[in-house]
């Protein structure tokens, strides 16, 4: 749309003159994260100039093969004041397991965090076995403490589970309906499912999220859905906002 096209009417929601890019679930997906985050760069050299910021909501790691470059990618990223990383369900999982919870290891290893160990330089022959042996899944914590830098777990506790920029919030799994922000719990911001995904009613904010899958970027009048799936598609996709205005960006496997 125009400027002034946008000075004729009065946004229903707001970006605070603002251009916002929130990107969706990552999973190891490096190349398709440099793609998309080049195209991103050359959508805003095509509009007008506004502050630009871009918002990840989480779940970096997993199911993709290439985990540890896009945590290494977006780690460089910190102290940056237009990069906000968010925190997703596979990180707080990974965390767990990096505290030593063997069940959580267990159940991580079933949700695509083999890939992520081996990423990590892992042996596979340790992860096969630790499927089958405690003795083994004990070693595997051990070995996956060692590998992974102080300084990346640390950044990676610190994510928070939202950003809100004007009306919009960004979370990786959504909000509890009818909720106010100081009362919605990390767990439903990284987990929810239902029954924010069939929830009509207009939220405070209008939500951004990942964390559940569709073919296509869902743009609903109360809540945007961004996850395509691209570990198993091969299309990672980020939305670009501009008050009420919200088009999609596809970066897709060659």
């Amino acid at each position: 749309m125009s400027l002034l096209g946008r000075l004729r009417r009065k946004a229903r929601y707001s970006t605070d003159n603002c251009r916002i890019y929130a990107i969706g679930d990552v999973h190891g997906c490096f190349p398709l994260l440099v793609r998309l985050l080049q195209m991103i760069e050359q959508d805003q050299r095509a509009r007008f100039p506004l502050e630009t910021h871009v918002v990840l909501l989480g779940d970096y790691v997993d199911r993709g093969p290439q985990s540890r470059d896009v945590c290494e990618l977006l780690h460089a990223m910190e102290g940056s004041a237009y990069f906000h990383c968010l925190k997703g369900n596979h990180e707080e999982t990974m965390l767990r397991v990096l505290d030593g919870n063997r069940m959580a290891l267990r159940f991580w290893l079933k949700y695509g965090g083999e890939e992520t160990l081996q990423s990590w330089g892992i042996d596979p022959s340790l992860i096969e076995r630790a499927y089958v042996s405690e003795g083994s899944q004990w070693q595997l914590i051990e070995e996956f403490q060692a590998a992974v830098p102080e300084a990346m777990v640390r950044w990676m506790r610190a994510l928070p589970a939202f950003h809100r920029h004007g009306d919009y919030l960004f979370a990786h799994a959504g909000v509890r309906p009818r909720l106010k922000l100081e009362e919605q719990s990390d767990e439903d911001l990284l987990w929810i499912r239902e029954p924010f995904l069939s929830s009509k009613a207009r939220h405070p904010w209008r939500v951004v999220h990942g964390h559940s899958q569709t073919d296509t970027a869902e743009i609903l009048h109360n809540r945007i859905g961004i996850d395509t799936g691209a570990y198993r598609t091969g299309i990672l996709t980020a939305i670009g906002i501009e008050d009420d205005d919200a088009w999609p960006i596809e970066a897709v496997t060659a």
